[in-house]
């Protein structure tokens, strides 16, 4: 089953997102309880078990933040899947270097941005003020529960309590 599950800590801020499977194991063990679940059921020769969309942990995790690791599809759901130069989607997509790496750029999340073909030629090695563009948005880094809650969330309608959606 390829669904996910939102994991929340004991207080039920979010902590991650785990597999089907991993998050029955939890319930079994007696490590976490769900909250909601998806209206599906897995059957074992013994037991039928309801299908969790949210689990929640019994104990507390002093879990440290999770970055979110900088990759070219999160840079595409960071950005919408939007140029951030001209604003169109759809297309062939690029990930641009603001400052091009050929001029001491280097590939962070401050420095990375979605942008179509057509705005990445046409900035090719120059700085966007020396090509005439301007961003949109000012690319950041995002933290871990945005990231959820903006990007990964929209999957499944009953996390947005726990996401703060309301």
């Amino acid at each position: 089953m390829e669904k996910s599950v939102l994991v929340l800590n004991q207080n039920y801020e979010p902590l991650s997102i785990c597999s089907v499977r991993r998050a029955l194991l939890l319930i079994l063990r007696g490590k976490a309880e769900a909250v909601e679940k998806l209206g599906l059921v897995i059957r074992s020769v013994s037991q039928d078990h309801s299908v969790p969309s949210v689990v929640r942990l019994w104990r507390y995790i002093q879990a440290p933040r999770q970055k979110v690791v900088l990759s070219k599809r999160n840079i595409l759901k960071r950005d919408n899947h939007q140029c951030q130069y001209c604003g169109s989607k759809g297309g062939k997509l690029t990930i641009d270097h603001i400052v091009p790496r050929t001029k001491g750029g280097k590939s962070t999340w401050e420095n990375l941005v979605c942008a179509c073909v057509t705005c990445n030629c046409k900035k090719g090695e120059d700085s966007p003020d020396q090509a005439g563009l301007m961003l949109r948005v000012k690319p950041k880094q995002p933290n871990n529960v945005t990231f959820i809650r903006n990007f990964i969330g929209a999957e499944d309608q009953r996390w947005k309590p726990y996401l703060f959606f309301n």
